[in-house]
């Protein structure tokens, strides 16, 4: 049994606010990535489909000229750092197990090694799964963050992906027990 599903992340003001930002069809793809190649890693699709919607939680747009500026964005970008602790605090806010809100913050802080020296980290399997998905879904120029999806198809695909995640936990809580 989950504390907080998907939908629960998903429709929150505060979710809703910052993923209209960096866009709200690149987040349900990467969570759909996350939940994916979390079978792979062995990890708990639940963290990684919730790292993998909220990773791009701490974007700023960065305009020139009232024009979003990809290199501009490149040279300036935390997104990962704020996004690690805009998320952790609303997950926490919204009722998540504090250890797991933590993994998920971590997970979403590594998501990307833009802003840090290349090759010095070595990811844990949650981590590299939301990298890979983030990367599973990119586009050349940040396009990804310009697709665009209605508000009832997003919800739908995010209860889909709820569905999974209850059926990947009921089948392997059944295991258990055995």
């Amino acid at each position: 049994m989950r504390n907080v599903t998907l939908e629960d992340v998903f429709v929150h003001p505060i979710t809703q606010r910052h993923l209209k930002r960096s866009g709200i069809a690149h987040a349900i793809a990467v969570a759909e990535y996350a939940f994916m190649l979390s079978k792979k890693y062995g990890v708990n699709p639940d963290h990684a489909a919730k790292a993998g919607l909220l990773h791009d939680v701490g974007h700023y747009n960065w305009y020139r000229e009232g024009k979003w500026d990809y290199e501009l964005y490149k040279e300036n970008d935390i997104h990962a750092i704020k996004g690690a602790s805009r998320a952790h605090k609303l997950l926490i806010r919204i009722g998540e197990e504090r250890h797991v809100a933590k993994e998920i913050a971590v997970a979403i802080l590594l998501h990307t090694d833009s802003y840090l020296p290349k090759g010095e980290l070595q990811l844990k399997p949650l981590q590299q799964v939301v990298n890979l998905a983030d990367e599973a879904d990119e586009e050349i120029g940040g396009n990804h963050h310009y697709k665009v999806i209605e508000d009832h198809v997003a919800l739908e695909r995010i209860r889909v992906l709820d569905k999974q995640i209850d059926h990947w936990i009921n089948k392997n809580q059944t295991k258990e027990i055995v």
